[in-house]
């Protein structure tokens, strides 16, 4: 693919989407002030919008990366490598130095308690609602001991690599069946199925958006036309107000995402200046802020958001030079593969 594009823009912004949500409901324990929220009447928070559009360019990119794969190994572990390590790194932080630092137990009662190593243990292994460290709360309210909120779609990120495998596998990534896979999704959103399900409801719920990104990469930058990208952004606003935001989001917000980040009149941000940042601000960014909560309570949210950024991004930075970008050169090296043939216009 053309290194030219701006996803590297569009992920370092989703990232700082989150971290500017999650200032506004870590400082005031809820949503109302959240910018996205108030656009869209409380249908929609800034950092859930900003999970959307890294799903979508995952399901992208992803696809991209089984065509040039095609090999259930490889494939994987090229994925394991990109997830793993970074958040090995981070999960050893938040247990060995964070929790101990912060905690109100004595350092031997903390490390002989068994939910310090169940947060070890179980996050490593993909099981996130094991999320807070024994004696460790960062501010009064009800997820003050919340460790790191984002970890949630960690796994779930892992489910859709999984279904791209099995459907490469099979030879099914064809647009009939993407279409398929997208009308659940949309179905899951409508439903609400987290309310009901917890893992698999969410991977129903976050179906759409990946989907969506997987579809778009099979019609290719063909389909990306500047009036169809003024019809998704009229779709979204129109949306915003008949309160069907969040289900008109995976193929209106979808769309917009993939056509601004491939578009070749838009100049190319060099939002990867100092490396691949967007993982790290992603999984960093909440335990920073409840830190800083912990340290400066009454902390409001744009300052919140201000200091728990740059510090985010100098960890960030960290985590990408000493752990991420080394593991990475450990990808299996892609072999030449057959071109896809097209897929039809619609």
């Amino acid at each position: 693919m053309d290194r030219r594009n701006n996803f590297d823009a569009l992920r370092f912004l989703a990232a700082t989407s989150v971290i500017l949500s999650h200032a506004v409901l870590l400082s005031t324990g809820q949503q109302d002030g959240d910018p996205l929220m108030r656009l869209t009447r409380g249908q929609l928070p800034l950092g859930v919008a900003g999970v959307f559009v890294f799903f979508v360019i995952s399901g992208y990119l992803v696809t991209q990366s089984w065509e040039q794969t095609r090999s259930l190994p490889r494939f994987a572990a090229k994925r394991a490598l990109r997830i793993f390590p970074g958040l090995a790194a981070c999960i050893f932080v938040l247990t060995l130095a964070l929790g101990p630092a912060l905690t109100s137990l004595p350092p031997a009662q903390y490390f002989g308690s068994y939910g310090t190593y169940d947060f070890l243990v179980a996050n490593l292994l993909l099981h996130t609602d094991h999320n807070s460290l024994p004696g460790v709360w960062f501010t009064g309210q009800g997820i003050g001991n919340i460790v790191d909120g984002p970890f949630w779609s960690l796994p779930v990120e892992i489910a859709m690599y999984v279904m791209v495998a099995m459907l490469g596998w099979m030879r099914a990534i064809r647009l009939p069946v993407l279409a398929a896979l997208l009308a659940i999704g949309l179905v899951c959103l409508w439903l609400d199925t987290t309310r009901y399900f917890d893992f698999i409801g969410s991977v129903g719920w976050m179906l759409g958006f990946f989907v969506a990104g997987m579809a778009l990469y099979r019609l290719g930058p063909s389909a990306l036309r500047w009036p169809l990208s003024l019809a998704a952004l009229i779709g979204l606003s129109i949306t915003a107000r008949w309160g069907l935001f969040l289900e008109a989001f995976p193929i209106c917000g979808g769309y917009l995402v993939i056509y601004l980040a491939l578009n070749r009149r838009i100049p190319v941000l060099p939002a990867a200046l100092l490396g691949d940042l967007s993982y790290g601000l992603y999984i960093y960014g909440w335990p920073v802020e409840q830190t800083v909560l912990y340290f400066r309570p009454g902390t409001g949210p744009i300052a919140l958001f201000v200091i728990a950024f740059v510090i985010a991004a100098a960890v960030a930075f960290l985590s990408w030079h000493l752990v991420e970008k080394r593991a990475l050169r450990w990808k299996p090296r892609a072999r030449p593969a057959a071109q896809a043939a097209p897929a039809p216009a619609l």
